[in-house]
């Protein structure tokens, strides 16, 4: 943003103020948005947690001894604080549903390229594995992210509109499956407030008039360590001057190491075997209209309970509490994070959210808000 630091909240790297905005900036200021500033990320927004050396943790307006997710954690407390109506995030693994669901908001994965700025430097990586960061709406309500996606898409009205005739649309064959791409690597257990959001967002779209039915998915083996090889892959390219490693946040020095000592031949097969399986995810959610799967597996841990771990530890933890979301980026499609229950806070007084998630065919992200209103209009 112009005259405005850009950070990538990270201590090892410059912070120079910005001479023009992103493109996806501008197109937002063109739109009529005003900013309040920036919110906090991790560290080169690899974490589902945001905290850094920078600044203070952004902490979860529900509770605020836990995360607010990440990598758009800080936006998601700005609106879940009720600072802002609507914020931009970007998702890359997960980053705007991770914190939406942490907060008890709705956000919206666009599919790649819907959002046009989103393909400034095209649909792969530098090694040739699926572009996975996306740009997408995060809000209180189905009609607010649909008027901030619209802008963010330049399609003034159009989800919006549609939102605001979600009672019309019925009859859609929606797949439901808790299974993740995660199984083989470690258990992915489901806490019963999870389980519970997860069934009772099925509940709400069958009395919508939705057809609800099991979807036997089986996911690719080779996802966990695939996905991980690809998700730090640029990391061998991050150019610090000398001494300046040292001021990484030991996660991501460490995986930056491993990335470094990978041949360039490994990183490329890696890429190859993602596009293989971005094919398969794509095939399997294709037979249905959208797919429920839970979204996060239990509730939001404690601000430094990730970093206190060992970098392998923590990611981990990391897959294991957002075991539904990275698969989405791989595949490219749509999806959308939604609220459904309100559970007693066990740490205290208040009460937290849990939700769930719709993955969309492409091209259906106002389908997706329109689902997301029928959901959220039943706990009203």
């Amino acid at each position: 943003m112009t005259g405005v630091p850009t950070t990538l909240g990270s201590a090892a790297l410059p912070h120079p103020v910005a001479e023009r905005d992103h493109p996806g900036v501008a197109v937002l200021r063109a739109a009529g948005a005003i900013s309040l500033g920036k919110t906090q990320v991790p560290e080169l927004g690899l974490n589902a947690y945001s905290e850094n050396l920078i600044a203070p943790p952004a902490r979860n307006p529900l509770d605020p001894e836990r995360t607010a997710g990440g990598s758009s954690g800080g936006s998601a407390a700005a609106v879940a604080a009720g600072l802002l109506p609507v914020a931009p995030g970007s998702d890359g693994g997960g980053s705007i549903r991770i914190p939406s669901l942490a907060c008890g908001l709705i956000g919206l994965k666009p599919g790649l390229g819907t959002v046009p700025t989103d393909l400034e430097h095209g649909p792969v990586d530098d090694f040739g594995a699926p572009r996975l960061p996306v740009s997408g709406p995060i809000a209180r309500t189905a009609e607010d992210a649909a008027l901030l996606f619209d802008a963010m898409a330049g399609t003034p009205g159009s989800a919006l509109g549609a939102v605001r005739d979600a009672d019309a649309l019925q009859g859609l064959r929606i797949g439901i499956s808790s299974a993740s791409p995660f199984e083989v690597a470690h258990p992915v257990p489901l806490s019963p407030e999870a389980r519970l959001a997860w069934e009772t967002a099925a509940e709400r779209l069958a009395a919508a008039g939705h057809r609800v039915e099991e979807a036997r998915l089986r996911y690719d083996p080779r996802y966990p360590e695939t996905f991980g090889s690809c998700w730090m892959a640029g990391l061998s390219l991050l150019e610090l001057a000398e001494g300046d490693e040292d001021r990484l946040i030991p996660y991501t020095r460490v995986f930056r190491e491993r990335a470094l000592a990978r041949p360039r031949a490994a990183h490329l097969e890696a890429a190859a075997t993602l596009q293989e399986i971005a094919a398969d995810l794509r095939r399997q959610w294709g037979a249905y209209d959208a797919v429920l799967t839970p979204g996060l597996t239990m509730l939001p841990p404690r601000v430094g309970a990730f970093l206190e771990l060992a970098p392998d530890d923590d990611y981990r933890l990391q897959c294991e509490w957002a075991a539904y979301t990275s698969m989405v980026n791989v595949s490219g499609l749509p999806a959308i994070a939604v609220p459904i229950i309100a559970v007693p806070n066990p740490a205290g007084s208040g009460s937290l959210s849990m939700g769930a998630q719709l993955i969309g065919r492409p091209g259906s992200e106002a389908q997706l808000l329109q689902l997301a209103a029928q959901l959220t209009r039943a706990t009203r």
